[in-house]
């Protein structure tokens, strides 16, 4: 029997800090929820996950290695994006709070549910077997569930969340089949092994090109891309806008490292079966996001079809099957974060007193009322639409070169020409904020109706995504380093 080491433990404490004191704080929250909602559960909440995304930076220089009997792996890349997944939770709990607590949210079992998330994500980033991703997959998916589903008292919440639980439990089969049919052709689950089989199978044996289909499209339907994408655009729009952040921006840090773990560490021998699938995928995600996109008069469902967009997009960077590509790939959901972090923060900033700002025409003429909000979503909209000097720009940028220099011309000029199309819907929220006059009936939005360190917050969220741009080289040159301890070339 293998005897657990302390450095074993040591390699995952802080997901195990972070579900033990998710425990504490539901426990907590029952003595003094009389008080104030989540008195002392938020602040708990935000320490907690504060002090873990530091605690998570203590791997960033250590080599390579897998723990727990190879189920998991330390990295750089883990302790990077799990710390990022932390940090980017904390942020959103931040900017959710009054939107939350004036619709009845604001409880512990809401910021508990969002912590164990937290864990699930954790779990996937670091996951060097199959059942290790596969837990950590539906860990993250039954919370996302009781988060959406909370808010109970709303008929398009009840309905969201059903919708998302009846699809995502037949990808997870789908997802659970497709590994079942790996382990019979390997022998294994562990992704070191899986990859070690390369040289035993043919590329074109029919099992083999069934097991991971079946891999590539449960992930899709995780990750929202086409052709399922069907559950995005109603799962964000009925969901409460605080949850539609929480579900809208951290998890693509996970989203990343899967495919990242499972496409470049245990599938990367066969690149022929996957590839195609992802060029296909990837354009279709970006020409239908964008195209659908145009139609929205909900802000909600447009930023959705963004997503899907912005998803074909990183699906390009692991398509070029290059370390560049992957790097590219990395940087684009870190960016992709921090702006939809900011893009609903704003929304939440104008929902407010019951009144829910998700439509378009609630950003008519908001420079003549909030002009520093009203520059704050312009930066947004420019990052997300691809301009420069925003990050969004190098961020679609990297993808592009990567997928260039892979040899795929046809398919970059195909992207950029539909990102071209996207900017259509980006900048049509900015010409209603600076050149359209509000309506009547609209809620008229001061300057002062929300917190003050909300304000700033977001100002440092937003502005970030242009004042970080000097220093894109060398965000990417460490982003390619902590690739490089990953044991990509």
């Amino acid at each position: 029997m293998t005897v657990l080491s302390a450095h074993d433990f040591w390699a995952v404490a802080p997901e195990i800090y972070v579900a033990t004191l998710a425990c504490v704080i539901l426990v907590i929250d029952l003595y003094v929820r009389s008080v104030r909602p989540c008195a002392a559960a938020y602040p708990l909440t935000i320490a907690t996950l504060v002090s873990a995304g530091l605690l998570c930076l203590d791997g960033l220089f250590e080599p390579t290695q897998t723990v727990l009997n190879g189920l998991v792996m330390r990295d750089s890349v883990s302790a990077l994006l799990k710390s990022g997944t932390c940090f980017g939770t904390a942020a959103v709990l931040f900017y959710a709070r009054d939107y939350a607590a004036a619709r009845g949210l604001w409880r512990g079992e809401y910021l508990v549910l969002a912590l164990f998330g937290v864990v699930g994500m954790m779990a996937m980033i670091g996951a060097a077997h199959l059942l290790t991703l596969y837990v950590g997959i539906e860990l993250l998916a039954l919370c996302l569930y009781g988060m959406i589903a909370m808010e109970r008292d709303s008929v398009r919440a009840a309905e969201a969340a059903m919708k998302y639980f009846i699809l995502g439990a037949l990808a997870s089969g789908v997802l659970l089949y497709g590994m079942s049919l790996l382990y019979g052709l390997t022998g294994s689950l562990s992704l070191q092994a899986v990859s070690g089989a390369t040289g035993t199978l043919e590329v074109s044996s029919l099992p083999l090109m069934l097991a991971i289909s079946m891999l590539v499209v449960g992930l899709l339907f995780k990750l929202g891309a086409v052709p399922f994408h069907m559950w995005v655009p109603d799962v964000y729009d009925g969901s409460a806008t605080s949850t539609t952040l929480y579900l809208s921006a951290v998890p693509k840090l996970a989203a990343f490292a899967i495919l990242l773990r499972l496409l470049s560490t245990g599938l990367e021998g066969w690149i022929e079966i996957w590839q195609d699938m992802l060029l296909v995928a990837a354009l279709l995600s970006i020409a239908l996001g964008n195209v659908v996109a145009i139609a929205q008069s909900n802000i909600k469902r447009m930023l959705a079809y963004s997503t899907i967009s912005n998803m074909g997009f990183l699906l390009l960077g692991f398509f070029a099957g290059t370390h560049a590509g992957y790097a590219a790939a990395m940087f684009y959901a870190v960016i992709y974060m921090v702006t939809t972090l900011a893009a609903f923060s704003v929304i939440l900033a104008l929902s407010r007193s019951g009144f829910e700002s998700d439509s378009l025409d609630d950003f008519r003429g908001l420079n003549k009322r909030n002009p520093w909000l009203a520059l704050l979503m312009l930066i947004v909209m420019f990052s997300l639409a691809g301009i420069p000097p925003t990050a969004g720009f190098f961020a679609k940028l990297m993808v592009l070169q990567a997928a260039l220099e892979a040899g795929f011309v046809a398919v970059v000029v195909a992207a950029v020409i539909l990102a071209v199309v996207g900017a259509f819907y980006y900048l049509r929220i900015v010409k209603l904020m600076y050149f359209d006059d509000a309506e009547e009936g609209v809620l008229t939005i001061s300057a002062h109706g929300y917190r003050r360190s909300m304000k700033w917050v977001l100002t440092v969220n937003a502005i970030g995504l242009v004042a970080v741009t000097p220093w894109i080289g060398e965000v990417i040159d460490f982003i390619g380093k902590s690739l490089m301890g990953f044991g990509l070339s």
